[in-house]
């Protein structure tokens, strides 16, 4: 059997760096990536036969664990019908309705295939609706890679965004404004130079693409007036707290309401299923019956939309899974903290229910730059004595953690005790 540093090489002779999305490579921890045979429930095994207590979760969606045996038997059924039609099926309706039921403000959905191209389709019904062009944005927030959200803030303060990857055209960036995440004084001057011109302002509701970073109190419901009293709409990109950080989202967690929302990851039970929704007035200016067009000849797989139904039903039905989610997540981040104040390794931990991380560094953290003030280096290190200790992490200081119902009291007690052992070795 191949090694994981031989499937690697192997792998790279015939895909692009290796890797079918970056992070997987392992470069910002400078290790060679695991190639996974197997994952049942909080664990997962490599190609070598290692296993794994698993905080990656296949990047969130996972809420349940790996292969949970009532998403499974969805999937299957849904298998014997057809794999794909290309058409509507009632099971498409069933996964909105329970959308709609859920979400605060979602009134239409229209389902697609991946987050970013549910981000870019928002955008575009975004732009469409107000028949504006600009876009705000927040250093540190990540909706996918949309041409004009792969943007780094400029020099100044309200200087318009520059590419922030080859591939963009500076045209495309120059309508994009980037703020720093948590600074409602930025958002004022941005919208009263650009105002009439902004379409919307997106962003994660609650942080989790530069590590798990919460909004300041007052913080998003400022932003909300904000951007309504411009005549622009705001959209909450929920593609990792929908459903993760409670049923419904972090808009039904923090009581506040977005006009449009992007949702992925738990909706779509594991399998690949995004969506994007709101009032039905904004979601009316959509093809076929509004001006915005938007397609997918997969949208809506039936796979996928039976894994994701099953999936919300469980948690729809349990309420019990997410304050189970919320006792082991809560046990996880006080106890990684103990351990290193124990150890005197300065760390800040950062939760909202079961998304967590751990920033090498005192905090708080309140935006990208307090973000990456962190030592990436020991987090490398941890990252990968960690592993030789059998629990395996986001291979990045800049990821969020994933606790699901499948992990045990045992598997964060096991999961404490090998953090407490590699901390001690930092001060020895």
């Amino acid at each position: 059997m191949a090694t994981n540093k031989e499937a690697f090489e192997e792998a790279r002779q015939y895909i692009a760096g290796g890797v079918n999305s970056p992070v997987r490579a392992f470069k910002a921890v400078g290790d060679t990536p695991l190639f996974f045979a197997a994952g049942y429930g909080s664990r997962v095994t490599d190609i070598e036969g290692h296993e794994y207590i698993d905080y990656v979760g296949s990047w969130g969606p996972h809420i349940l664990g790996h292969a949970p045996e009532q998403v499974l038997t969805a999937i299957n059924r849904a298998a014997r019908a057809s794999t794909s039609f290309g058409a509507p099926t009632v099971s498409e309706t069933a996964l909105a309705h329970l959308l709609c039921e859920a979400v605060p403000g979602v009134e239409r959905v229209r389902l697609t295939n991946s987050g970013t191209e549910a981000s870019m389709s928002a955008l575009r019904v975004a732009r469409g609706f107000t028949k504006r062009n600009m876009v705000v944005k927040f250093a540190g927030c990540y909706h996918g890679h949309v041409d004009s959200l792969l943007v780094s803030a400029g020099s100044g303060a309200l200087t318009l965004g520059h590419p922030d990857s080859a591939g963009v055209s500076p045209a495309v960036a120059a309508e994009t404004i980037v703020l720093p995440f948590n600074d409602v004084s930025a958002v004022e001057q941005a919208f009263s130079q650009y105002g009439p011109k902004i379409a919307c302002t997106i962003l994660e509701p609650i942080a989790g693409n530069m590590g798990v970073v919460l909004p300041s109190r007052g913080y998003l419901e400022s932003l909300a007036a904000i951007t309504r009293e411009a005549g622009a709409l705001l959209i909450f990109d929920e593609v990792m707290t929908g459903f993760r950080v409670a049923w419904g989202g972090a808009q039904r967690l923090l009581d506040i309401t977005a006009d449009l929302t992007v949702l992925g990851k738990v909706i779509g039970g594991g399998l690949p299923l995004a969506a994007f929704g709101g009032k039905a007035e904004i979601m009316a200016v959509l093809a076929p019956d509004g001006p915005v067009y938007q397609a997918g000849t997969l949208s809506g797989n039936p796979l996928a939309v039976a894994a994701g139904i099953a999936a919300l039903t469980q948690l729809k039905n349990v309420p019990a899974i997410y304050r189970r989610l919320e006792v082991l997540s809560a046990r996880l981040a006080a106890g990684l903290s103990e351990a290193a104040e124990r150890n005197s390794v300065p760390v800040y931990v950062s939760r909202c229910g079961s998304m967590l991380t751990l920033f090498f560094q005192a905090g708080p953290v309140h935006d990208l730059e307090g973000a990456k003030r962190s030592d990436t280096q020991r987090y490398a290190k941890f990252h990968g004595q960690m592993r030789s200790l059998g629990v395996y992490l986001p291979p990045s200081q800049f990821e969020a953690w994933f606790v699901s119902n499948a992990h045990t009291f045992k598997d964060i007690d096991a999961t404490l005790s090998a953090a407490d052992a590699v901390f001690r070795q930092f001060t020895t």
